[in-house]
């Protein structure tokens, strides 16, 4: 009998810290979400608020420039993320090999040999040894040094550090867009020197956390997540097979830690949940299939051109409507659209999100209803 879509949508909130819990620090949420999503910075600040309103963006900050308990790099599917830094060496051992691949791949239709992208790993390495460099400043550095071939790749892409940073020799400093800076990792987090892992062993404890996460999901759902190509990904399953458990859907059976099944099935009679996520939120990102999350004809207003993800209202774990910001003097309009009406309790609770974004903000607000 097919898993209750309420119950799988409880699970998810709960593992994603969007239920009225016990609040948990930045570092617990990227732990126990996979690593939040920091393409755009601004949204990963408010991904962490929306499941703690308490944390606060100087909190963050000090995880990151401090403390250094969180690191900034590039992962799933080339993008980028905050994970805790103690688990950096899993991500990167069960990323390494694919990720490094796609770069090298496309350094070699601009005719880069491997063994000219490894040069060019080795001087930015070189070039970094000093300190934290921005991307005008490493070019600068490099381009002397370079071949003609390399130097015309390196006039076409945005970022020549791809392969050191698929590598984990490589980490994102303070900064943002053009500002962005790198650093060695072997500087910035010396304490990872002595972390390693196997790719198989990595692969496979990425796609426990991946299931603890967003479970219940298919393989091709973590290889859409993750990025790493599903015959690698359908190996990992007969060694997990005595971790697995699959749980029956109506169009397709899923998979999910044996672990976690009596928590799936654990009834709640919590009241309803309801969250602002902001755009490219890490709980909209991770099933191949949306059609849990919202119907097709809403697809569009939420998964947008050239990637773009707007932010979201939730309701009970499925998009319910987007909303936008903008500031305006000393606050902050909060512009709601639902998707169809909303119930008066519905409503002001949304409202009382907003009122916490503001807080978050520092602003007054104001609220609108399309």
């Amino acid at each position: 009998m097919p898993t209750n879509l309420k119950a799988i949508s409880l699970f998810r909130l709960r593992r994603h810290h969007l239920l009225d819990e016990a609040p948990a620090d930045a570092v617990s949420i990227c732990r126990d979400v996979c690593g939040v999503q920091a393409q755009i910075m601004s949204s990963a600040f408010l991904q962490l608020w929306t499941r703690n309103h308490a944390i606060t963006r100087s909190e963050i900050e000090n995880e990151l420039w401090q403390s250094r308990t969180l690191v900034k790099t590039s992962l799933m599917r080339q993008t980028l993320h905050l994970i805790p830094t103690d688990e950096f060496h899993i991500y990167i051992a069960a990323l390494k090999t694919c990720r490094r691949q796609g770069v090298l791949r496309v350094m070699a239709r601009c005719g880069i040999a491997t063994d000219e992208a490894e040069g060019l790993t080795v001087l930015i390495m070189e070039a970094l040894s000093s300190g934290a460099l921005g991307r005008a400043a490493i070019m600068a550095a490099v381009r002397p040094k370079v071949s003609k071939r390399v130097h015309a790749w390196m006039e076409k892409v945005w970022s020549i550090v791809r392969v050191p940073v698929a590598e984990g020799l490589v980490c994102y400093g303070r900064g943002e867009s053009n500002e962005v800076s790198f650093i060695r990792v072997d500087r910035w987090l010396p304490s990872l020197k002595s972390k390693k892992m196997s790719e198989l062993e990595a692969q496979c404890a990425l796609f426990r956390k991946y299931l603890r996460a967003y479970g219940p999901a298919t393989p091709g759902d973590f290889s859409h997540w993750a990025g790493i190509p599903m015959q690698q990904v359908k190996s990992l399953v007969p060694l997990l097979e005595s971790e697995l458990e699959e749980i029956p859907g109506d169009t397709r059976n899923s998979l999910l830690l044996r672990e976690d099944v009596a928590v799936l099935k654990r009834r709640s009679g919590k009241k309803s949940c309801i969250r602002l996520l902001p755009s490219f939120d890490t709980y909209l990102l991770a099933h191949r299939a949306k059609d849990h999350l919202l119907s097709a004809k809403n697809y569009k207003r939420v998964y947008r051109n050239q990637g773009w993800i707007s932010p979201v209202i939730l309701i009970d774990g499925a998009v319910a409507g987007v909303w936008s910001h903008k500031f305006q003097n000393k606050s902050v309009l909060v512009e709601l659209q639902p998707f169809g009406k909303l119930s008066r309790t519905e409503r002001a609770q949304i409202v009382q999100e907003a009122e916490g974004l503001a807080l978050f903000f520092n602003r007054d607000l104001e609220c609108q209803f399309a």
